[in-house]
């Protein structure tokens, strides 16, 4: 696969070019090449993304991976650039069906977006929350998974109001209302905490249980009947 864009720079002292840290690098995987050129000029639209090939190391540089379907190659592929090269990720996916869900979330990928849903705007949507560590998923995505907390809950507790073991009810709370969809302000509102006190609650339970981001604890937290 070639990516040949060069990463964007600015002149220095004596002509030497550095790579200009405001903005957010990203690489671009497809399987085919009209798929990466398409997704390419999108992203070229948002000045506060860098289109590059070779990212700057500690850059958080996020990847973004088309495919139409999951099958194994698009799969090993996807784990390569999660968990080989440490990147947060965007996947652009035609189809997803239901088992693969979790998987996903799972595998390390922060994003979702639907290929026919993928616009400009959805694109810069999904990267800027990957970036962040944040989740970003369809609604119909999200639905899927509230759906799979129910039969996992409805397993693991006959009791609606237990903490669920592992999570303390602070970190129980503040997982349910993500699942939901809520996003981080919305949190700390809805239980009177500041933002700093809810990515706080997320960093420390990521850190705890060796979690990506914030989507792949809710994932972990759906699988394991957690909440």
């Amino acid at each position: 696969m070639h990516l040949s864009d060069a990463t964007h720079a600015s002149p220095a002292a004596g002509g030497t070019a550095r790579p200009d840290r405001s903005r957010i690098p990203v690489t671009v995987h497809a399987l085919d090449p009209v798929s990466r050129a398409g997704l390419r000029s999108q992203l070229r639209e948002h000045p506060v993304l860098d289109v590059t090939e070779l990212p700057p190391p500690g850059s958080g540089a996020v990847a973004v991976l088309a495919v139409e379907t999951l099958d194994d190659v698009a799969y090993a592929r996807l784990r390569k650039v999660v968990r080989g090269d440490g990147a947060r990720s965007v996947l652009v996916v035609g189809t997803l069906r239901e088992h693969e869900l979790l998987d996903v979330v799972e595998c390390g990928v922060g994003a979702v977006v639907w290929r026919h849903e993928a616009t400009a705007g959805r694109l810069l949507q999904a990267v800027l929350a990957a970036s962040r560590g944040d989740g970003h998923l369809p609604g119909d995505l999200l639905s899927r998974l509230m759906n799979q907390a129910g039969t996992l809950h409805r397993g693991a507790t006959g009791r609606p109001d237990a903490v669920p073991a592992g999570l303390t009810s602070r970190e129980a709370d503040v997982l349910r209302l993500l699942a939901e969809g809520m996003e981080t302000r919305e949190v700390a509102a809805e239980l009177a905490y500041s933002e700093r006190t809810v990515k706080s609650v997320l960093q420390g339970l990521t850190t705890r249980l060796h979690l990506r981001n914030r989507t792949h604890a809710v994932a972990h937290a759906l699988r394991e009947g957690l909440i």
